[in-house]
């Protein structure tokens, strides 16, 4: 879920030095691609024992623990200077509260095989903001062209020659306003944060700690305290935040370290796959042919939108 156009590759750091690990990046891209498919399931558990409000605040916690705790072991301190903390603030915001609260909405009324589908809209709003908020990227002939089929994809899962019928426009409209959010937030990071000299793993501790912070001043304002803990749902919130929020953010930060943005931006495209899969088998949502048929098409549009012109 960048400023290359996906809100799940960029950092808002210097460059990051290409590293090796002993674990094969294809394999961590593989079980990136897992854990981020499974995260709208995870949610659409969560919300059926407890609030979306509380389900966000759950999945930051729990994400800022594992950061917190992968910050102790390699002695990373957090960013200073209140510009920085204001600045973090608002793509905290942006990044996390926000587009993680919205799908949570989203998926009170939505199958979560459209979250995932919504989600990987991501690349099309952001090439479209792209080309109106940052200057270096120019418009092609094949990313308007793709920019094009990704929308027309957009329709085909929300079959609009059928007048959108059975599906919930207020959940699906959250689900999209979800997906925009992360582009903003990129471009924000973009502009305002690159080349602050500290690092990914800080700042990205120091981003989740405030969006975590956001939720706690919200939660009690739209919630009340449960009168009892469901099991299956808090499981599904633990596991949402610990690895689909924590370990996912520290794997992808290594597969960026080796092998760069560009290829690891790549797992966009496995994320509405495996969150169909997902729905369907475990959940057992239904699936008509203009789902898998608009997901392909969006990807299609989305691939094309990431092209660079050859040099």
């Amino acid at each position: 879920m960048s400023a290359v156009t996906t809100p799940r590759t960029d950092t808002p750091t210097a460059t990051i030095p290409r590293r090796r690990t002993a674990l094969d990046w294809r394999i961590r891209f593989g079980v990136l691609s897992v854990i981020w498919g499974f995260s709208f399931l995870l949610i659409k558990v969560g919300t059926e024992g407890y609030a979306p409000f509380q389900v966000t605040f759950g999945r930051l916690l729990f994400g800022t623990a594992v950061l917190a705790a992968a910050m102790a072991v390699k002695r990373e301190r957090l960013p200073r200077g209140a510009r920085t903390w204001g600045h973090l603030a608002v793509a905290a915001l942006l990044l996390n509260a926000l587009p993680f609260s919205l799908f949570a909405y989203s998926e009170l009324t939505i199958p979560s095989t459209l979250a995932g589908i919504c989600n990987a809209t991501s690349p099309l709003w952001g090439m479209t903001l792209s080309l109106v908020a940052l200057s270096e990227d120019r418009p092609t002939r094949r990313r308007v062209a793709g920019l094009g089929i990704g929308f027309l994809g957009v329709l085909t899962v929300l079959g609009v020659w059928q007048g959108f019928h059975g599906l919930d426009a207020t959940g699906t409209a959250m689900a999209l306003l979800a997906s925009l959010s992360y582009p903003i937030g990129w471009i924000y990071v973009r502009r305002t944060l690159a080349g602050t000299g500290h690092s990914h793993l800080s700042m990205t501790g120091a981003q989740l700690l405030l969006a975590t912070a956001q939720l706690a001043l919200v939660t009690p304002l739209f919630t009340t305290l449960p009168s009892h803990f469901p099991m299956v749902p808090l499981l599904a919130i633990v596991a949402l935040g610990a690895l689909g929020t924590g370990l996912a953010m520290l794997v992808q930060y290594g597969i960026v370290a080796e092998v760069g943005p560009t290829t690891a931006q790549m797992v966009t495209y496995f994320i509405p796959v495996i969150a169909t899969a997902a729905g369907v088998a475990i959940l057992g949502e239904s699936l008509t042919w203009s789902t898998p048929v608009g997901a392909v098409i969006v990807l299609a549009g989305a691939a094309l939108t990431q092209a660079k012109p050859r040099r």
